[in-house]
């Protein structure tokens, strides 16, 4: 089953175009969406869609930051029902748990994980590319720039993280990127995220509502009891978080879901699946993205996909493909 988005994704979507030199209209109907779609903000519309939306609206009008354009503006309102508990919830902390609670009301493919060291704290965010497989670079950063705009709506419009990381590399023109992240940002980096202080994590947020608060929950576990993600979707958003750091056993899946293995190779099982398999498909779709996407060293690639060593991703890729993967990358720069 395709994964779904909420078409408020696509906020501030035709003045970006515009901006940019493009017709919103054509460019929605070239995606096979409608074009008022961004007149029903709770309709959900697949994410493959406006993944070709965005990357073909960078293509047409050279403009490598459009999805970081269309997160500038963005309001806690554009998130529904969703938007309204965040905003009442007394800390940030809180707020981004319900985030993370809710999220397949909102994004399908998205999946967002908070660690905690010390005094930093990491909001981590990982994109499934979708299929066919789609470059997620704009799909990312509008992720992360809608994140900081959260982030400031607790803190202030001038607060700043402490970093700001992007898996893939720098655009050729910084100027959006430090218009909205300011210049602690990270490329190349080893996840999807912002750094911020454990201070600021833990604010106390005067403007909340409780009363609100409880409202805006009734409305959403309504809506969540007719969307609960599967097994399969819990474990796959979890396992595309965990695999770059090495720690993506089963074991590991169960433990972060407060399961036992038991149970999550059962509910794998149950919709024809497994969990080596579940991995399989996440590292072909990762190495298809750093691989030919990027030009990040393959010992780092090698990293991400969760190899213990360069030499055991050298073998599976050759597998998987055919070809090393330096093969991959020379037939991509002459165009083979």
């Amino acid at each position: 089953m395709a994964s779904l988005v909420r078409a408020a994704c696509l906020t501030n979507f035709s003045d970006v175009a515009r901006a940019s030199g493009l017709d919103p209209a054509r460019m929605l109907r070239h995606a096979g969406l409608s074009s008022n779609v961004e007149l029903e903000p709770d309709l959900m519309i697949p994410v493959e869609r406006v993944g070709q939306l965005l990357q073909t609206s960078v293509i047409m009008s050279g403009n490598e930051s459009f999805g970081l354009c269309m997160a500038e503006s963005r309001m806690l309102s554009n998130l529904g029902a969703v938007g309204m508990l965040i905003r009442d919830q007394a800390t940030l902390r809180d707020s981004l748990d319900v985030l993370m609670r809710y999220q397949m009301l909102l994004n399908g493919s998205l999946t967002l994980m908070i660690e905690s060291h010390a005094d930093v704290v990491f909001v981590r965010e990982a994109i499934k590319a979708g299929k066919p497989l789609q470059p997620t670079r704009q799909r990312i950063e509008l992720a992360l720039g809608v994140m900081l705009r959260l982030m400031r709506q607790f803190l202030g419009p001038s607060w700043q993280p402490r970093r700001v990381c992007f898996e893939h590399p720098a655009p050729r023109d910084l100027r959006v990127h430090h218009r909205l992240f300011g210049y602690g940002i990270e490329f190349d980096a080893e996840f999807n995220g912002i750094v911020c202080s454990k201070t600021d994590f833990d604010a106390r947020n005067p403007a909340a509502d409780p009363a609100m608060a409880r409202y805006a929950q009734q409305l959403l576990d309504a809506s969540a009891r007719l969307q609960k993600p599967t097994m399969l979707e819990d474990v796959r958003r979890t396992t595309l978080l965990l695999l770059p750091s090495g720690r993506c056993s089963i074991e590991q899946v169960a433990e972060h879901l407060g399961v036992a293995s038991r149970t999550v190779q059962r509910g794998l099982a149950e919709q024809g699946e497994s969990f080596s398999s579940m991995v399989h498909q996440i590292r072909m779709e990762l190495a298809t993205r750093h691989v030919i996407e990027s030009d990040r060293p393959l010992t780092e690639v090698a990293m991400l996909l969760g190899f213990s060593a360069p030499s055991a991703f050298s073998r599976w890729y050759h597998t998987q493909f055919g070809c090393s993967a330096k093969e991959s990358r020379a037939a991509r720069t002459t165009g083979k």
